[in-house]
């Protein structure tokens, strides 16, 4: 039995899987390293965050992204979006290096066992573990606005559906939505020869500034220091505080995890999308329907101007909902016992551990508990660092060694023998 089993792959689990081996849990990980980064991002996309708040975590810092782009003989620069596709690359390397060998079967269903828990790959094999973190990313909690939910996958999709735009070049294509991600994937649509729209609720977009200087004068500073989720005191405290957050009394953490760093494009994705793409704020979809050559939507303004449109296809980059009925890959028994937020969300405690005693969340299921850094890579660190510790408490013993070297760092743990990744 395993001390601790690490399902999902992402920079969450990938973070938490090299702080257990550090500090010694027999452990196992499970998931295809970086795959919402891999397959489910077009080519041609940028990260958002910054490269210095970007970074997977390792015990002693030693793979951080500006360590990787030194050794590709590539800048991580502040203000200087990196690639998706780079970023991919980088969470690979540090796969390779900081973490015990990733088995990257799916694991299909966790439950609660003897001593622990049981889970259940793909392919059918058993494996059993005294404590379970899941990192399990965005895509169990894809959110489609329910006007547009039931429509075939040929008419509608989510951002997230999407590594190749290319089937989309010469169509007519409605992308909803005024994130980060709809902006972003309009531009490329734009650029590859799709005439395509944004469509918002929201009355206008909002646009990310120009981050100031990292060298400026210490007034400016103290000001409105830097932080990883962008300048400013209240972005400090989210990015730099998230046990302090916790406090905070539960309504307001719900109301800050739901409205703060709300949809927005980056400053640098602008010019792209204005000066090509059509732009529809302040409209709602009231509902779809398939028609001969695509989809009808019927929408209504702020002001209450009801509109029709017709479209080839719609893209939904609406965000994820995380919701614990979406955790599929919990047993029903097991999910059915878990404590809910009064936004869906499962409730956990100050290191990360559910209701479940043993069973760990990390990632963006975890926002309402420790605010906006959990929806970014800039919160992995502070989730490894506590949610280890946690699960050396939940254990409360010794726990066993293995005998696999982890890369890089010469400890050792009991994962199984590599898979290439």
């Amino acid at each position: 039995m395993y001390d601790l089993l690490v399902v999902g792959a992402g920079p969450y689990g990938l973070s938490i899987a090299s702080h257990a081996a550090a500090a010694g849990l027999n452990l196992r990980v499970f998931g295809r390293p970086m795959e919402s980064w891999r397959d489910h991002m077009p080519g041609g996309m940028f990260l958002k965050s910054e490269p210095w708040a970007s970074n997977l975590s390792d015990p002693q810092g030693r793979w951080r992204l500006d360590a990787y782009c030194a050794e590709r003989g590539l800048t991580a620069r502040h203000a200087q979006p990196i690639p998706v596709e780079e970023y991919a690359r980088y969470g690979l390397w540090f796969a390779r290096h900081a973490v015990p060998a990733v088995d990257e079967r799916m694991v299909t269903r966790v439950a609660a066992g003897p001593g622990g828990f049981t889970a259940v790959t793909g392919d059918g094999e058993v494996v059993y573990a005294r404590t379970v973190a899941l990192a399990v990313g965005v895509m169990p909690f894809i959110e489609v606005p329910p006007a547009l939910r039931g429509l075939h996958p040929s008419l509608v999709t989510h951002s997230s559906h999407h590594s190749d735009l290319t089937p989309f070049r010469g169509k007519d294509v409605t992308v909803i939505g005024g994130g980060q991600a709809a902006l972003e994937t309009a531009a490329l649509l734009a650029e590859q020869g799709t005439r395509v729209r944004v469509l918002a609720r929201a009355e206008r977009l909002e646009w990310n500034d120009v981050p100031p200087p990292w060298e400026r004068p210490w007034w400016q500073s103290v000001r409105a220091p830097h932080s990883g989720l962008g300048p400013g005191w209240r972005n400090w405290f989210y990015s730099e505080r998230p046990g302090l957050f916790r406090n905070l009394p539960q309504q307001t953490r719900a109301r800050i995890a739901a409205t703060a760093l709300g949809p927005a494009g980056a400053w640098w994705v602008r010019d792209r999308v204005e000066r090509a793409v059509e732009l529809l704020p302040g409209h709602e979809v009231t509902a779809a329907c398939a028609v001969p050559g695509g989809v009808r939507l019927d929408t209504v303004s702020r002001e209450g101007v009801a509109r029709t449109l017709e479209t080839e296809h719609v893209v939904a980059a609406t965000g994820f909902r995380p919701r614990c009925e979406r955790m599929g890959m919990l047993a029903a028994e097991l999910r059915g016992t878990l404590a809910v937020l009064p936004d869906g969300s499962p409730a956990t405690g100050r290191d990360f551990e559910s209701s479940q005693p043993g069973l760990f969340l990390a990632g963006l299921v975890t926002a309402s508990g420790f605010g906006p850094a959990m929806r970014f890579v800039q919160g992995a660190a502070f989730t490894a660092t506590t949610l280890v510790q946690g699960v050396r408490r939940r254990l409360g013993a010794t726990p066993t060694h293995g005998t696999v070297p982890v890369p890089g760092t010469g400890k050792r743990s009991g994962a199984p023998a590599p898979v290439s990744h």
